[in-house]
């Protein structure tokens, strides 16, 4: 089992932005927190920042250099997907969350199916992750993807980077086992 140990890491906090949460998500007080809401559509700006389609937000924080941790509580959640994404990839109509469209991410998919969007379906992992950790080189063109509760490997995009990179997380689908929020966690290592 391949590991990363966090005294290696510096975590960053970060925040949700607002401006680009799609109409059916709700984001706590504190933006650190997003879940679905089916009950009412918010009225919402159809700005060129917001996610028109896919349940999604990112991020206030993006990156143009250096290395950075953060971790997402996914809980028991049976759909989600976690990663980040070129400021310039297309955030209207339907989505392919690939390398090629500007998006590194790996998610789950009806409670059992991990993926990691550019190559489907990954090795289920031992231990069921409830946080993911994402660790990104810039300059490596690393994105690395983790079981946060044992730091086993999830997956591993590689590249090159030449614009801001923003955290982004994709509630999934709505359904009463799948209701739970995404958080973000501010880790102090």
């Amino acid at each position: 089992m391949c590991t990363l140990s966090r005294s290696y890491l510096v975590p960053v906090s970060l925040t949700l932005d607002p401006n680009t949460a799609h109409h059916s998500l709700v984001l706590s007080e504190d933006l650190t927190s997003v879940s679905i809401n089916t009950k009412k559509t918010l009225l919402l700006l159809n700005n060129p920042e917001r996610f028109d389609q896919h349940p999604c937000v990112l991020c206030s924080e993006g990156f143009t250099w250096g290395k950075h941790y953060w971790e997402v509580e996914v809980g028991n959640k049976t759909d989600w997907d976690v990663g980040v994404t070129r400021e310039s990839a297309n955030r209207k109509g339907k989505l392919k969350l690939q390398p090629q469209k500007g998006y590194w991410a790996v998610g789950l998919t009806n409670g059992d199916t991990y993926n990691a969007r550019q190559y489907s379906v990954i090795r289920t992992p031992s231990v069921k992750p409830t946080t993911i950790g994402v660790y990104l080189d810039y300059e490596g063109g690393l994105v690395s993807f983790y079981n946060a509760d044992d730091m086993s490997v999830l997956y591993m995009h590689s590249g090159t980077f030449t614009e801001k990179l923003i955290p982004f997380m994709c509630t999934g689908s709505y359904s009463d086992r799948n209701a739970a929020p995404l958080k973000l966690r501010h880790l102090k290592l």
